[in-house]
């Protein structure tokens, strides 16, 4: 079945959670054969589940595959480690990749050392941490209307499953909004109180199943479920789209098992590869619009670690109701411009200095992300004219730096991490850290949309390509404003947008 479909209606690039949600409305829709290319393995028959819902040993693996040119096995850094590497300036392979992830830059350090890749069906789904918090006032795309926002959220978190019961509302997580709620109250309003976090996740109350891209795909995830139309391509890396005049008319695809590359046609193209592949693709590709690469925005983090006060939290002593959940202090863009993440261990991507030795079932992770103040050109990825990746696309690097406003935001996340950390317990280690940049993996803006094509967007509010009929861009690198909140909720509702536009266009 491999070369079986060789011209589709549409061509999808990239299996994450926007591409497979490009991929599952398309195809509900009933008339559109759609091939979907991902560059990476298949980590486990069902297509694009998050690795989460492994047992140990299939999760290990499945990372170990996901790591593209670093396939080998690596423990999760420690918080103390990645932030004591960022400010010496220090680092190693194991103080910046999480498992599952791979730096595009190989170890050449630049300045977003952090910056890290998937290759995988699923994409960075198959190993995020499920948070799906809106985006707020200030956060938002004001160029889309608000009413239009809303709708396609909606859909986006019917999609992803989010929500906000995953974990059990138990008396010490009750008393834990309580004491945070009460610690916030000056930056929180009734509308925007401390809760629960909206989770990409379907619960029983006794067991969790993570969101991945096959939650999604729904049926589609199976090889069983697919229609004739539809066909999940793995290893297969697509190195150049085929521009004619103001369209795309198809791909140059590599198997990469067997090394073959041919070609297939296609009507329509979404590359939805993620923020700093899609725009690689598209230079490779001779499509070169000023903003590609440009206004890459990350979310500084700044993450701290707290062991509970049993008396204060209602922890009772024979260790009873140890579950805490996650919680989420939200964005006020006026008194809190920030997003905050209160988690117990099972769900922080970041590990204690001593994890072995704590009582981790007391002890909650907590996160900061920052919204950057300055989104500028300069910020931006370069791709090499001569030098190629693993996969024979033009290498890339990676130009960034924090703006002294970014810095001074910084400093306002320690004291607010310290002001979380003093209502739950006693705080581990003398003071928040801020890890290296490119830790949050929410980079945005290198696709960023537009009201007009003035040379400071790629792509309108649906994500077609300015100057081009039948090319679109997904992804977290669409979002052009600056935000706090993690992305992939929004990124999923722009896409949804996305196959709004398309179908309508494929309608008489």
């Amino acid at each position: 079945m491999r070369n079986a479909m060789i011209d589709v209606d549409v061509l999808i690039v990239g299996s994450g959670p926007v591409g497979a949600t490009c991929a599952r409305l398309l195809v509900d829709d009933g008339q559109l054969n759609v091939l979907m290319v991902d560059a990476g393995p298949l980590l486990t028959q069902r297509a694009g589940q998050h690795v989460r819902n492994l047992a140990e040993q299939p999760r290990l693996e499945a990372q170990v595959a996901a790591q593209g040119p670093t396939a080998f096995r690596y423990s999760v850094p420690s918080m103390p480690e990645r932030a004591n590497a960022a400010v010496s300036g220090d680092y190693r392979l194991e103080h910046l990749v999480r498992p599952g992830t791979h730096l595009p830059n190989g170890e050449r350090w630049g300045d977003l050392p952090a910056a890290a890749c998937s290759t995988n069906v699923g994409g960075m789904g198959a190993h995020w941490t499920c948070a799906c918090p809106p985006p707020a006032e200030g956060e938002a795309i004001s160029f889309i209307p608000a009413a239009q926002m809303q709708a396609a959220l909606a859909k986006a978190r019917e999609l992803l499953q989010v929500t906000a019961a995953a974990y059990p509302d138990t008396p010490v997580s009750q008393r834990l909004r309580e004491r945070l709620g009460s610690a916030f109250a000056d930056v929180t309003t009734a509308t925007r109180a401390v809760q629960r976090m909206p989770l990409a996740c379907s619960s029983d109350n006794t067991q969790r199943r993570w969101s991945g891209s096959d939650t999604i795909l729904g049926t589609l995830a199976e090889p069983s479920g697919r229609p004739e139309r539809f066909e999940i391509r793995h290893d297969t890396a697509c190195l150049q789209l085929r521009v004619k005049h103001d369209r795309i008319v198809g791909a140059d695809l590599l198997d990469r098992a067997s090394g073959t590359r041919y070609q297939v046609d296609a009507k329509t193209v979404i590359v939805a590869a993620d923020a700093l592949r899609t725009p690689q693709l598209l230079w490779a590709s001779g499509i070169r619009p000023e903003a590609l690469g440009r206004y890459l925005n990350d979310q500084p983090q700044v993450v701290h670690a707290v062991r509970l006060d049993a008396d204060e939290c209602g922890i009772s002593q024979s260790g009873a109701d140890p579950t805490v959940g996650v919680y989420w202090v939200p964005y006020d863009r006026q008194h809190h411009p920030f997003h905050g993440q209160v988690m117990q261990m099972e769900a922080c991507p970041v590990a204690l200095a001593d994890e072995a030795q704590a009582d981790v079932e007391h002890i909650v992770a907590m996160g900061w992300f920052c919204c950057k103040q300055d989104i500028r050109a300069q910020d931006r990825v370069h791709f090499s004219e001569t030098e190629k990746d693993f996969l024979g696309l033009p290498a890339m690097t990676l130009d960034y730096s924090l703006t002294d406003r970014d810095l001074e935001q910084v400093g306002k996340a320690r004291d607010l991490l310290q002001r979380a950390g003093k209502a739950l317990g006693t705080p581990l280690g003398e003071a928040p850290l801020m890890l290296p940049p490119g830790s949050s993996l929410h980079y945005q803006g290198t696709t960023r949309m537009g009201e007009a094509d003035d040379g400071t967007s790629v792509c309108d509010d649906h994500g077609q390509v300015w100057r081009f009929h039948n090319l679109y861009v997904a992804g977290n690198g669409v979002i052009p404003t600056p935000t706090a909140c993690n992305p992939t909720l929004t990124s999923v509702a722009l896409a949804v947008r996305t196959c709004e536009r398309i179908l309508q266009e494929r309608r008489p």
